[in-house]
């Protein structure tokens, strides 16, 4: 079960609404109360966390078990390990045309059941839950079903081909404007990792569909949040391995079959790593001055990405080994860019290092320079050209700007060992297995070390990333927040606030990182917070890093879980005292807070938690409840 468990923690991920409408504690709060029970929440799933099923017959000849309509394909663990064949067959789409296999075609499935768990069963359920946990808190807290809409889609799709195939954005664009006929007041947005790359490109689009001076009025109206979780703002580098040797997120499958299966993903390229210097033209005034809507974006680069080193990533995410004859041949300009080797051997030939920065991996250059040597280059390129730097609508491979939405709070983990380059020499073999990885760089505690253990030369951050996105990427939202920051650090477990710091008013340069100068133990795992309500009117944005918070597991982490709850109560709630919500107190907040300490012989946090017990309680801790309801205790956090 270990695979499935690694695979259901897949960053996949995406975004959700903790939000939400709380429909169980309406009359409790009075004016407030009623405001509260307006609120939605839209939940839009990240890579892979969506269910795909069925929408064709297909015969397995070598297994009894086949494909009908309706049947589940993403994930059906059973069938991948019985009929793989089969199972890639409804998987794969075509690399050029993303059309459906020919015997096998495969859709989103709808609802919140969709994303709860991909693989549902007695054994399988629990280890390939996503948002089930987000659901629990919502009815706990007396949520209401209408509240919380979710809007699952082919996340092995590009996104112009989201829309054109589906009507993906026009039916999310719907979704905002129906929740708010329903409820009576705007959306809650939480998203995770690619759901991020989801809804940026969905508020480019909306500027097409929409008069200009219409645009921020829909935003204001339609969405009061925006929760950005685990977004990889500038890409992830794992990507990358996954293009040129595979990534089986713990399924039971070959590198090789990963990497077809990734690469024929239109979606494979949609978190590709780039450079945060480099820039394209805007489709949003072509489309506006005339000009053609498919003309090729060109990048634009800073002084900045040439004068410094590796486009400011930690280091070059990329190092392979070519035959060297042939490379200096078909491309003598990479002499000049790349760290060249020759006293490598492969297979008796003399090999060339080429090393390549995350501006070359997103411009291609990287795919031009092993095009002779790997067949999935052509493609990849095709892919790269047609949707991403051809987009219509937004070249997704360039940086961010802050989402024109009142609220937006950026949350990550951080101080997690994570992958930030590689090095790929040949194999011998056939493709897809003709890459190997030599050797892995990591990021942990503001160093860079390869896998044995070796210091390695670099620009490493002020912490590591989440294990699966590095720091620099998560935390590029920093540029988001104005000239002065307040930052609070405090522990993520129950505390009385005695141990939280705070630093007001931190100075902050636009193009450098916030280090903030507190004491942190290493036994205590921390929640920091960059809070800013004045630089733009109107408007707040925020930054959290979590200490040691995986990026495949954030969603599932009761500490985000109970952040966010806290902040969309003080934002409905009147009587707020500050623009966020306090940091002073992290009490208990509902019975499963509630726990016994054996060394005093009585429920811990007493002011809060008093010894009940209920039939079929098998332990003390279970006795341990709240003294009073979960709404009252809410009040203290205002």
């Amino acid at each position: 079960m270990k695979p499935i468990i690694n695979l259901l923690n897949l960053s996949v991920v995406a975004a959700v609404l903790i939000i939400v409408g709380v429909g169980g504690l309406r009359g409790t709060y009075g004016d407030s109360g009623e405001e509260y029970l307006k609120l939605s929440g839209i939940i839009i799933p990240g890579f892979a966390s969506t269910q795909l099923r069925a929408w064709s017959f297909l015969d397995c000849p070598l297994s009894p078990l086949d494909f009908n309509p309706l049947d589940l394909v993403w994930l059906d663990t059973t069938k991948l390990l019985s009929a793989v064949n089969c199972w890639l067959k409804c998987m794969l789409l075509d690399p050029y045309t993303q059309a459906d296999h020919p015997e096998c075609k495969s859709r989103p499935d709808s609802g919140l059941s969709a994303i709860t768990e991909l693989d549902p069963g007695y054994i399988t359920g629990p280890l390939s839950s996503v948002w089930k946990d987000w659901v629990k808190w919502c009815i706990e807290f007396g949520i209401e079903a209408n509240a919380i809409v979710a809007v699952p889609y082919d996340w092995r799709l590009s996104p112009s081909m989201l829309e054109e195939r589906d009507l993906y954005f026009h039916k999310l664009k719907l979704t905002f404007e129906t929740t708010l006929k329903l409820r009576g007041g705007p959306s809650i947005v939480l998203a995770h990792s690619l759901g991020n790359h989801v809804f940026r490109y969905f508020l480019e689009w909306l500027k097409l569909e929409i008069a200009p001076k219409h645009y921020n009025q829909w935003l204001d109206k339609h969405i009061h949040a925006y929760f950005a979780v685990g977004a990889p703002l500038l890409g992830a580098t794992e990507t990358v391995k996954g293009t040129l040797f595979g990534e089986t997120f713990g399924l039971p499958v070959s590198e090789g079959t990963a990497r077809l299966m990734f690469n024929s993903f239109s979606s494979s390229l949609w978190m590709m790593p780039f450079s945060k210097y480099c820039t394209s033209d805007n489709p949003y005034w072509k489309h506006f001055s005339g000009s053609s809507r498919k003309s090729h974006q060109t990048y634009h680069c800073e002084e900045q990405e040439f004068q410094s080193n590796y486009s400011g990533w930690p280091t070059n995410l990329v190092n392979i080994e070519i035959p060297s004859t042939r490379a200096t041949q078909l491309y003598p300009s990479f002499a000049e860019l790349a760290q060249t080797n020759l006293s490598s051997v492969e297979c008796g030939y003399p090999t060339t290092q080429l090393s390549f920065s995350a501006r070359e991996v997103s411009d291609g250059t990287l795919f031009k320079a092993i095009e002779n040597y790997d067949s999935d280059s052509k493609r990849l390129l095709y892919l790269l050209e047609r949707s991403y730097h051809g987009d219509p609508v937004l070249n997704p491979l360039t940086p961010w700007e802050r989402p024109p939405i009142k609220n937006v709070f950026c949350i990550y983990g951080v101080e997690m060992k994570t992958e930030v380059g590689y090095y790929f020499a040949p194999s011998g073999k056939p493709y897809p297995d003709n890459w190997i990885i030599t050797d892995v760089i990591y990021e942990q505690e503001g160093s860079l070390f390869s896998r044995s253990g070796t210091a390695v030369e670099g620009n490493p951050g002020a912490a590591s990333g989440d294990e699966t996105v590095p720091y620099n990427s998560l935390s590029f939202c920093k540029h988001w927040l104005g000239p002065k920051v307040n930052i609070t650090r405090a522990p993520q477990s129950d505390h009385d606030g005695s141990d939280v710091q705070v630093e007001l008013n931190v100075k902050h340069q636009h193009d450098t990182d916030i280090r903030p100068n507190m004491t942190r133990s290493q036994r205590v795992k921390y929640i920091t917070h960059y809070e800013d309500s004045e630089s733009i009117p109107g408007k707040r944005t925020a930054v959290w890093e979590l200490d040691k918070a995986n990026h495949r597991n954030i969603v599932r982490s009761e500490i985000l879980m109970r952040e966010l709850w806290l902040q969309i109560y003080h934002d409905i709630n009147s009587d707020g005292k500050s623009e966020f919500v306090t940091k002073a107190l992290r009490g208990p907040l509902r019975d499963g807070d509630c726990y016994w300490d054996y060394g005093k012989a009585r429920c811990a946090w007493p002011e809060y938690c008093v010894y009940r017990y209920i039939f079929g309680d098998v332990h003390l801790g279970q006795s341990c409840r709240l003294k009073n309801s979960s709404s009252d205790v809410l009040h203290d956090y205002l």
